[in-house]
């Protein structure tokens, strides 16, 4: 009679279907999602830390810059000075006056004066003006300046673009630990269909991540 009772219990009780393959595949999703979340956390840290040095690399650019403007300032009121002085001294025919002031021009500065006195300006009302007004006056503190500031806005920019990449990188991370939520509270649940529907989601948002870091890092 006992055995025939135990078999009417396992007759009218259904066996209810083996979790092991939900296991699994849980374990898997927490393994994949592990690795993920360091790399784009590293990914994260190791762009922000060059977009810090980006920043640096700017800043100190354009203090250079604003040095080699001053600078080019400096020898730009020289020579305007000088040539003011040379230019006194020329009409008030003091050549003595003029040739020590000519020989205190910048060689940068004596190209163009002496292109410009071929243009015969004492005596030709057309001449430029004077020699900032020539073509081959040029002042090689000014162009570093403006190089250097070039430079100096291309590391910026470069910052704010490693900056930029870094926050998609944590905006990723945040998605992947919404994975790893899914897959933890997923057994909690005593429903199969609840819990494949919390894993199935759980999929889907690691499947979105995945495509979302692969296109960051394109």
């Amino acid at each position: 009679m006992q055995d025939i009772a135990e078999g009417f219990v396992e007759r009218s009780v259904p066996k209810r279907p083996s979790s092991l393959p939900i296991e699994i595949v849980e374990g898997l999703l927490l393994a994949i999602v592990a690795v993920t979340t360091a790399w784009s956390g590293y990914q994260a840290t190791l762009l922000d830390t060059r977009a810090i040095t980006d920043y640096g690399t700017s800043s100190k650019l354009r203090i250079a810059s604003q040095g080699a403007q001053t600078t080019a300032g400096q020898q730009m009121l020289y020579d305007s000075t000088t040539f003011d002085a040379w230019l006194v001294a020329a009409q008030g025919n003091n050549t003595d006056l003029a040739n020590f002031l000519e020989r205190r021009f910048r060689p940068e500065y004596k190209v163009p004066f002496d292109a410009w006195l071929a243009t015969d300006p004492l005596h030709d009302p057309s001449a430029p003006p004077g020699p900032a007004f020539m073509p081959q006056y040029t002042n090689a503190k000014a162009s570093e300046a403006a190089q250097l500031d070039k430079e100096a806005n291309h590391a910026f920019d470069a910052g704010n673009s490693s900056r930029g990449t870094g926050d998609e990188y944590v905006r990723i991370t945040v998605l992947l630990a919404m994975v790893l939520f899914l897959t933890a509270i997923g057994p909690r649940f005593n429903s199969r269909s609840v819990r494949l529907a919390v894993l199935a989601l759980g999929v889907m948002v690691l499947a979105f991540s995945i495509f979302e870091l692969v296109t960051v890092a394109i």
